[in-house]
C-alpha cells in the first residue's frame, strides 16, 4: 500500500459520516466504517457489502463500534453515555462490540476500533479496574479474531491512555489517534500528545477543531478540516517523523447531502494531497 492512502468515515446504516458513492465519486480508495446495526450483521450482508466495496475500489480499514444510547452532546453526557464504561449498559455493549469484531472478520478487516469512554483518571477507583477487565475481554476476543483493537483518543490525557494500555498488558490494543479529540475534550495539545502516543498509533483521523473558551468543561468546537487549532501540515510532519505510514482518514460528520459533502470532503482531500506532496 502506498504510504498515505486517503480515507474517509462512513457507514453503512447508521447516517454517519461520508456516503459511500460520494466516497468513491472523490476517488476515496480507503474507509473506517462505522459498523451496521446489530440485524443486518449478518454473513449475506458481509458478502454483499464487501461486492459494492469491490465494485467501487474501496478497502475498509478499520470498523469502529458505536452503541444505542449513546450521546455526545456536551461532555458530562458523553461520560454519562459514551463507550464500555457506563455500568448499566457495559455487559450488553461487551457482547455487541465481540460481534461487530466477528463482522469485521467477516469483511476480513484486522482492526476494530471504539471510544471506549472516560475512564477513571483514578486508577484506585473500583470503576478502573472494570474497564481494564472488560477491555481486556474485548481485546482478547478480537485476538481470536486474528484483530487488533484500536482505542479513539479524546477522553482521555496522553498520560492517563498510556498508563492504561500499560495495565491493561495486551499485545493488541493500540491508538486511533484523532487530533481534534484531544481540543474538542479540552484534554491535551494534540501535537504534544501525539509524540508521546507516537509507537501505539495504528490509524488515525484527521479531524479538526477549535478550543473552547474553558477547555474540559465545555466543547470546543467542530470545523472544516484546515481551518481549526490542529495545525494540519505540523499533524502530517509528525506522523511522518513517527514513522506512520497508514490511511489519513478524515472523519467529519455532515448531513447526508451528497452536494454538501463532495464539496467539503473535496476540499480536505485536496488539503492532504497537497501537505502529502509538501512532505513526501
Amino acid at each position: 500500500m502506498e504510504k498515505w492512502p486517503l480515507g474517509v468515515f462512513t457507514s453503512v446504516d447508521a447516517g454517519l459520516g461520508v456516503n459511500l458513492e460520494v466516497a468513491h465519486e472523490l476517488g476515496v480508495p480507503t474507509i473506517h466504517l462505522h459498523a451496521p446495526a446489530a440485524q443486518t450483521r449478518t454473513p449475506e450482508n458481509a458478502e454483499r457489502f464487501l461486492q459494492r466495496l469491490s465494485a467501487l475500489g474501496i478497502t475498509v480499514t478499520a470498523v469502529f463500534g458505536g452503541f444505542e444510547g449513546e450521546s455526545y452532546a456536551d461532555i458530562p453526557t458523553v461520560s454519562r453515555t459514551v463507550g464500555l464504561v457506563p455500568p448499566e449498559t457495559r455487559a450488553a455493549r461487551t457482547q455487541e462490540m465481540k460481534g461487530i469484531s466477528d463482522f469485521a472478520k467477516m469483511l476480513g478487516c484486522s482492526v476494530v476500533a471504539l471510544h471506549l469512554g472516560f475512564i477513571p483518571h483514578d486508577s484506585s477507583d473500583p470503576l478502573y479496574a472494570e474497564v481494564l477487565k472488560v477491555t481486556r475481554e474485548v481485546c482478547d476476543h478480537a485476538k481470536a479474531n486474528g484483530q487488533n483493537l484500536h482505542l479513539e483518543t479524546g477522553q482521555e490525557s496522553a498520560d492517563g491512555l498510556l498508563k492504561f494500555i500499560s495495565d491493561l498488558e495486551r499485545d493488541n490494543l493500540f491508538v486511533n489517534f484523532d487530533p481534534a479529540n484531544m481540543i474538542l475534550y479540552g484534554t491535551g495539545e494534540p501535537i504534544q500528545a501525539l509524540k508521546q502516543i507516537g509507537s501505539l498509533v495504528r490509524s488515525v483521523h484527521c479531524k479538526d477543531g477549535k478550543w473552547a473558551a474553558n477547555p474540559g468543561v465545555d466543547w470546543g468546537q467542530e470545523v472544516p478540516l484546515g481551518e481549526g487549532d490542529v495545525g494540519m501540515e505540523t499533524y502530517l510532519r509528525t506522523l511522518d517523523s513517527l514513522g506512520y505510514t497508514g490511511p489519513l482518514t478524515i472523519e467529519r460528520e455532515i448531513p447526508q447531502e451528497p452536494e454538501r459533502q463532495k464539496a467539503e470532503i473535496g476540499k480536505a482531500l485536496n488539503l492532504l494531497s497537497e501537505l502529502k506532496q509538501k512532505i513526501g
